[in-house]
């Protein structure tokens, strides 16, 4: 794969693809956490998908050593997987092509296709995880600040989702620095989110229009 799309795209955006050696080795840095299904990995610069499909790729991996033995927690844990990588992206064909890239991990994984309710469900979590926008202003393409789904795996084929702004997050770290005037606040008090949805299953995220689920509608 060539590192760059066209020299324009490197002088207007900075554009250059990291090699896929050298993400591999960029993650064997903290192999802990790259080989754990519920890590959650944000890629600012997330162009097509290297380093989240990579991310994405060894989550699948450790999935398969863990829940190959039972189909439905395969499946639901594959799902976990995709649901805690995130990325920003500046260009639309970029982000677009991101989305497509993981999706296509995840369905040769499991052998589904878009008459799958996982495949339509992976799908929309896409939507929510990968956002065309500006990591540096935490802003999204129409100039909003940048909201993040986190999703958390309950069991029993239940996801529980929450919504975070994203440049609330960045900023609790300095608000939480050893020394600082809000050094004594809990994570419950910073870690906020601006909503809680109810629990959804496959099928909820499957049927979800313009970003909301249709049981939580």
């Amino acid at each position: 794969m060539s590192l760059i799309k066209s020299k324009k795209r490197v002088a207007d955006h900075g554009e250059v693809f990291t090699p896929t050696w050298l993400v591999d080795a960029m993650l064997d840095l903290v192999q802990g956490e790259a080989d754990r299904v519920d890590a959650r990995f944000l890629e600012p610069a997330c162009g097509s998908g290297n380093f989240l499909v990579r991310v994405l790729q060894r989550k699948l991996a450790a999935v398969e050593i863990k829940f190959s033995k039972s189909e439905f927690e395969r499946r639901h844990y594959a799902l976990l997987g995709l649901m805690c990588t995130y990325g920003i992206e500046l260009l639309a064909d970029n982000i677009a092509e991101c989305r497509a890239n993981m999706l296509d991990v995840l369905t040769e994984y499991l052998s589904i296709d878009e008459a799958d309710d996982l495949y339509r469900a992976a799908f929309f979590v896409l939507s929510q995880n990968l956002l065309r926008g500006d990591a540096l202003t935490m802003r999204s393409e129409n100039g909003k600040p940048i909201i993040f789904a986190e999703w958390g795996y309950l069991g029993k084929g239940k996801f529980q989702r929450r919504d975070f702004r994203l440049d609330v997050l960045t900023g609790s770290s300095a608000f939480s620095a050893e020394g600082s005037l809000f050094a004594h606040l809990g994570k419950h008090e910073i870690f906020t989110p601006i909503k809680t949805w109810p629990t959804m299953t496959v099928s909820d995220l499957a049927a979800a229009r313009d970003g909301i689920p249709q049981e939580a509608a």
